[in-house]
């Protein structure tokens, strides 16, 4: 039995969402996914110009005509959403944590693949894979998924975001749409991801949190790491001090970047201090206009 609190705020994520798949993100959804190839659909007479490869020679030794293949994109794709559920993930500090937005993400991708009728999966991870939920079609599959995101207690605050691809590499066998949601905390895992994107349409979204980025000037500040539990105080009246932390959160952010360009993996930045919405849908756009992440 869901409690009514979060059946509420899940009707009310959902009503939102599918408001904004069916108006905005839906069309760019679609021609930013294609089919993982050419299907076979039909065989019809031959017309002056067609392919003679298409020629289906045994259809037409029985008609006594000549029929040729008539092939079409197969547009169904499985969506197979990957999304970090470690410590670091709890954290916000505008209202809003990263695992909030990881799930509007989730549901905005979600709905988008119900509008094209494409099944959705959902892992769950930390340092080890904490749910699986095998891809199926429709809209109380996908609710069910977007609850476990709000009602997923992970056995473990760590990271390995290697095991979850390695994991997903283990799962699918066909061509699909992967979206990892994370925070990107971790090392060691691009051999991983390269795998993955040789196979499969991937996709990273980034979450950040601005008090990540830089420290507001209060005195002395306690800073916890949400996974290993280790703390360290910084005198955020030092100027020197916050530029550092600057400059290393600064250096992160652009080394992942790096990282997915080169891999050749989607790469789109979603921020706890703003819209979720408007991120992917210029993401999706460019990636329409250029046809590439």
């Amino acid at each position: 039995m869901i409690p009514t609190d979060l059946f509420q705020r899940i009707r009310r994520l959902e009503i939102r969402i599918r408001g904004v798949v069916e108006n905005v993100f839906g069309g760019e959804y679609q021609s930013a996914f294609k089919g993982r190839g050419i299907e076979f659909a039909e065989v019809r007479p031959y017309q002056v110009g067609d392919d003679i490869r298409n020629i289906d020679w045994n259809v037409s030794a029985r008609m006594d005509e000549t029929y040729v293949k008539v092939y079409e994109e197969d547009r169904e794709q499985t969506v197979m959403l990957m999304v970090d559920l470690s410590g670091s993930e709890d954290f916000g500090s505008q209202g809003r944590s990263k695992r909030e937005v990881a799930a509007e993400v989730c549901a905005m991708m979600a709905f988008g693949a119900v509008q094209n009728n494409d099944p959705v999966g959902l892992i769950l991870f930390s340092d080890q894979v904490e749910t699986f939920i095998p891809p199926k079609k429709g809209r109380r599959h996908v609710l069910r998924c977007i609850r476990e995101l709000f009602t997923a207690e992970p056995a473990s605050r760590q990271t390995d975001l290697a095991a979850a691809f390695r994991y997903l590499l283990r799962l699918l066998r066909r061509r699909s749409i992967v979206v990892c949601v994370s925070d990107f905390f971790d090392d060691g895992y691009a051999p991983m991801v390269r795998a993955a994107a040789q196979r499969h349409d991937t996709v990273a979204v980034e979450v950040v949190d601005p008090r990540e980025e830089s420290l507001p000037e209060v005195g002395l500040l306690d800073l916890t790491d949400a996974e290993t539990g280790e703390t360290v105080t910084i005198d955020t009246r030092n100027r020197a001090a916050r530029r550092a932390y600057e400059e290393a959160a600064r250096d992160r952010r652009q080394a992942t970047a790096a990282l997915f360009r080169r891999l050749q993996v989607g790469h789109v930045s979603i921020r706890t201090d703003a819209d979720t919405v408007e991120p992917l849908v210029e993401f999706f756009r460019r990636r329409n206009r250029t046809g590439r992440s």
